[in-house]
This record gives structure tokens, sequence and C-alpha cells, in this order.
């Protein structure tokens, strides 16, 4: 019997697989592969800040395309092999997963709001108050919002304000972000991990995920663009004075440079992806002219020959999408008006960043220092899980164990109930409020 019947068995309460200990499971669905992570609750370290894995599990990803699920199907049997890889690692079974992806089209929005104050120190109450002025101008229609997250809070003309509880001031702003997904796509997601028979705890948006990953809180504080290069898509989140200010992104990944070799050299996709690999580059190189490259053909004919190309011309294939992707990344925060700390460096996350020669494009597009992200502080992670493409999942439990702590939990966005702990979903955004200063604060 395989482990997706199982868990079906079990939801259905003909057989009881879960342990006990309380597990945290994400999920990261990308166009190239299915990344799963657990870790149990003891596996937080506290005072060094930093995680154990009991589990981890990878596999192609088949029904994805630029971040988005076109086959229902095999989505389904991806996502599920992955878990089972990384339950068959942990000796255990679980049962709720959250799920990080760049798809739906993510974006985000910025909320500001006021609320007057009595001539008393501010209270829990005045900063619920606040939060929940805020919610009510969240009306995005055809979105659904993912993370509701505090910039930071303002007392009369005093900005920046990290806790502004027991000050004293006439009025209380907040700026609150608010990312985004399609409705759609949240709603498919959804549908998705349930058919693996998987509790749907939320989502995180990629981009966010691998930032809490690769970036010290330094680079936080100071200020940086985390951009997320994978396989169907790219993804940025901006930080600012330790907050969260932008998420986008674009339907451009590392699998558009393997087409367009595919295209350019007349060979396969596969081809196209091994010669990607072994001898792929976005800068120029010593003998490139000279130096030849064989592509396997494409179709069965068997008395074809390889395709033959000298380097140069592979180049000439990559160079121009991977500027394409950086630069319409930096005119799309330039239309968002997002400022950028001045200093403020650029790291590069995901599969495609890997690609020879892609750090030096971003150096050159950006004008910035610029350097290449892995999960910190998970040391124990094997080699084949703990390159700059596992950030996103590695990022769904440092996100869990370290917060940031979010105005609205995803489960309640995602209409989880919490055990006994749980706000219902239908309870007034006050209510919800109160909830979160109580667990939270």
């Amino acid at each position: 019997m395989s482990r997706l019947e199982e868990r079906r068995q079990a939801k259905e309460g003909l057989k009881v697989l879960s342990n006990r200990q309380p597990v945290i499971a994400a999920v990261d669905l990308g166009a190239s592969k299915v990344t799963c992570f657990i870790m149990k609750a003891d596996g937080i370290r506290r005072e060094e800040r930093t995680l154990q894995t009991v589990g981890v599990g990878h596999v192609q990803s088949r029904g994805v395309r630029a971040g988005s699920i076109v086959n229902l199907d095999e989505a389904t049997q991806s996502i599920a092999q992955a878990v089972e890889r990384a339950e068959t690692m942990a000796g255990l079974n679980i049962q709720g997963v959250t799920v990080t992806t760049s798809g739906g089209q993510l974006n985000s929005h910025r909320i500001r709001t006021q609320v007057s104050l009595g001539a008393r120190p501010i209270s829990d109450n005045d900063l619920s108050r606040a939060i929940n002025a805020a919610l009510g101008q969240v009306r995005i229609q055809g979105r659904r919002p993912i993370h509701l997250l505090p910039i930071a809070w303002s007392v009369d003309s005093l900005r920046s304000i990290r806790d502004p509880r027991l000050m004293t001031g006439r009025v209380l702003g907040l700026e609150l972000l608010v990312v985004t997904i399609d409705e759609t796509a949240f709603q498919i997601l959804s549908h998705c991990i349930e058919r693996a028979h998987l509790q749907f705890e939320g989502i995180v948006a990629a981009p966010f995920a691998t930032a809490l990953a690769a970036l010290e809180e330094d680079e936080m504080n100071l200020g940086c663009v985390c951009i997320d290069m994978g396989g169907g898509s790219t993804s940025v989140a901006v930080f600012s004075q330790g907050s969260l200010v932008y998420v986008g992104s674009l339907a451009v990944g590392g699998s558009h440079v393997t087409n367009d070799i595919a295209r350019g050299l007349s060979t396969s996709i596969a081809g196209a992806e091994r010669i990607k690999t072994l001898h792929g580059s976005a800068i120029a190189s010593a003998n490139e002219d000279r130096e030849m490259i064989e592509a396997p053909p494409r179709g069965d004919d068997p008395g074809a020959g390889p395709v033959v190309a000298p380097r140069s011309m592979l180049k000439g294939i990559i160079a121009p999408r991977v500027e394409e992707t950086l630069e319409l990344l930096r005119e799309r925060l330039k239309a968002a008006d997002i400022v950028i700390e001045t200093g403020a460096g650029i790291v590069l996350t995901g599969g495609a960043s890997q690609l020879a020669g892609v750090r030096e494009v971003a150096v050159r597009i950006f004008d910035r220092p610029v350097r290449l992200g892995r999960p910190r502080r998970v040391p124990h992670l094997a080699d084949s899980a703990s390159g700059p493409a596992f950030c996103a999942a590695a990022g769904v439990l440092h996100r869990a164990a370290f917060g940031p702590r979010e105005a609205v939990s995803s489960r309640v966005l995602a209409g989880v109930q919490k055990g006994s702990r749980a706000v219902d979903p239908s309870a007034s955004p006050l209510t919800k409020i109160a909830a979160w200063l109580r667990d939270n604060l």
C-alpha cells in the first residue's frame, strides 16, 4: 500500500498514522522540483538560532509551469512523493504542510492608517484598533492575502517604532504590508494539497521564505534585495530597517533559458538542460570561439549525428535571457517606487542563480554588491540539500521558529482552524487581532 493510500485511510479514520510529537512540514512547490523539509519542535535551537530537520525529500516537479499548477494529478503526485521521501527519512508521518510558492502572480501593497489616542500610555487595545483599521482597507478584487506584516509603527512625529506600547502620544500610526496571491491559484493549490490527503496550513511567498533563510540580520536592517531565481519564475523580496517592504514576481525563470537553448541549438529539452549545466555561462570566457560543444539531436533517428556548435553561441543564447530577466526586475522595482537603501546589497537564491556568470550580470545591472545565498543556520543539511535551490523550504521552517509574527496567522488566512487556540475564520477582524496580540506580543 502506498503512503498516499495510507494517508487517505488515516484521514478517513481507518488507520491512525500521525506521530504525536508536534512537527512542522514545509513544501516548496517549484517548476523544476518539489521539496519537503520536516522539523520536530525540539529541532529549534533558540540560543544559537539554528534549526535541525529530521526529514528531507525532493523530486522532479511535474504538472507545474511558471510556478502555477497546470496539471492537478501530476502536481499532486509530485507533492505526495516528496512528502513520502521526507517522511521515510524522518521515520514519522505528517498531517499538514505549509506551502511556499512563487506562482500566482505574487504582489504586495502598503497600507497606512492612524487612530487617535487618549491621554494615557498606548495599550494592546490601541494596537488592535490600528491593525483592525488597516485590515478594513484590505479589499483587493480577485486576490487572497497570504501575509499581513507590520512594517513600522509611529507615535505622533516619531517614526519606525518597533513596539509603541507604553508610549504616550495623540496619534498612533501603522504601516502594514499586504502580500497577495491570485485567488484562483490559491484555491487550486489548496485543492492540490487536499488531494494529497494533507492538511493545508497556509502559503508563504517564496521570495519572503528564501530571504528568511539566506539573509543575515544585518542585511535586513541595513537594506537588502533578495532575488529568488527559480525554474519557472523569478521573484524578489526587499527588506529595509529590518522589515519586509516589497514582494513581486516575474513569470520568467531558468526553464526559459533551457527552452532558448533547445530552440537555438535544435536539441531536446533534456539535452539543453545538460548543456546549460555543464557548459552554460552568462559571461564571455577565454577561447569560447574555438571551444566546441555537442548536443544530442531531437527525435530518435539513429543516423542523426550530434549538434555541434561553438561555446560562444551558447553564451549568446543564455546572456540575453538572463540580462532581460534582471532588467525587467529592476524596472519592476522602479515602477513600484521601491527605494533601495544606499549600500544595500543583492542576494541571489534559487537553482537558476547557480548558472555561471549570473552574479556578474547582476552586479552590472544593479550596480550593487551581489552574493549567492544559501540556507543559513541549518548546519547539518547534506550537500545535496544545502544549495541556493533549497532556501525556500528552509525559510518556511525559519519563519515558523523565529518569526516574524504577522497580524493574522497563515492558518487563519488559509481558513484553517488551529486546535484549541484556533480563531474562527468567520470572527470579526478585531477578535482575530486580539488573539494575535495575546499569542505574540
